[in-house]
């Protein structure tokens, strides 16, 4: 596990640049909306924010909330709740949980509108900066605030570029950010759980690794999924002998009837990550 841990640091010049380009910018904002991943809660936070943020409001998007279990997000919620956060879950991609975003912003901004009034000033529109680490949703949250889209969206780690300013037509004005890493992972599971949510490029961790990993987690906390999935009468404890059974039902054989052991991984790992295989969460709030 070690050894994922310390091949998985991945951080390319851009992100360095974009974390100063947050830091510089939080003085323009009035509201922190931080976007996380719900399959990975704590990993997918950025320890850089704690230090960065002060006391402005901070909200914490648990998006992709769909593919995530149920019973765990709401434990995750009630933790950031606790926590002095203000959490949602939302699944952006079909809007999802975005009206109860809008009202909680409208919640979250009546200071300010107090503040402004005890000035004898009207309230002007609410500003914040959306952030959160590559692949997590950010650009889609944005698209689904917004009339029209707004922000580049993909599949693939960092590819919303640079800084944009995005207005809403409910007096709300985003400050879209590249999604962002740190420098380094504090343990295995970040680095992990980063990579199999597809927050870290498949080119720069050992893949085949990781997968087994995975297969060896699914197998603890999932085996009925797996039977179901894989039309499998029993699973078997190693992860090597569960990608060779995977790879025999699915025809993945090569020259001699050999299992394509790689094909059975890459297809573990995208059913996993599409949530075709089930609704899951890598780490669990009472933890």
């Amino acid at each position: 596990m070690s050894e994922i841990h310390e091949q998985i640091q991945w951080y390319p010049g851009h992100m360095a640049k974009a974390r100063r380009s947050i830091e510089a910018n939080l003085s323009l904002v009035d509201i922190l909306i931080e976007v996380l991943d719900a399959r990975a809660p704590k990993s997918s936070r950025n320890p850089d924010l704690v230090s960065m943020v002060n006391k402005k409001p901070h909200i914490l998007l648990l998006n992709k909330a769909d593919l995530a279990d149920e019973a765990q997000t709401k434990a995750w919620l009630k933790r950031y709740r606790k926590e002095g956060y203000w959490p949602l879950k939302t699944n952006a991609a079909n809007k999802q949980g975005i009206k109860d975003l809008e009202a909680l912003i409208k919640q979250v901004s009546v200071p300010l509108e107090q503040r402004l009034a005890a000035r004898g000033r009207a309230m002007r529109d609410v500003r914040a900066m959306i952030v959160g680490i590559p692949n997590c949703g950010k650009s889609t949250v944005i698209n689904a605030l917004t009339p029209r889209a707004a922000a580049a969206t993909g599949n693939k780690p960092g590819v919303t570029k640079g800084r944009q300013w995005v207005k809403t037509a409910l007096g709300l004005e985003l400050l879209d950010t590249p999604g962002i890493l740190w420098p380094r992972f504090a343990d295995y599971h970040t680095a992990f759980s980063l990579a199999v949510i597809g927050s870290i490029s498949d080119t720069v961790f050992p893949f085949y690794q990781v997968v087994t990993q995975l297969a060896d987690w699914l197998i603890e906390n999932a085996p009925q999924a797996l039977c179901q999935r894989y039309g499998l009468n029993e699973i078997n404890k190693d992860p090597q002998a569960l990608l060779e059974a995977m790879g025999q039902r699915r025809g993945f054989l090569g020259a001699g009837g050999v299992v394509r052991i790689d094909d059975a991984a890459a297809l573990l790992m995208r059913e996993f990550r599409s949530g075709i295989l089930g609704r899951f969460t890598l780490e669990k709030a009472e933890d």
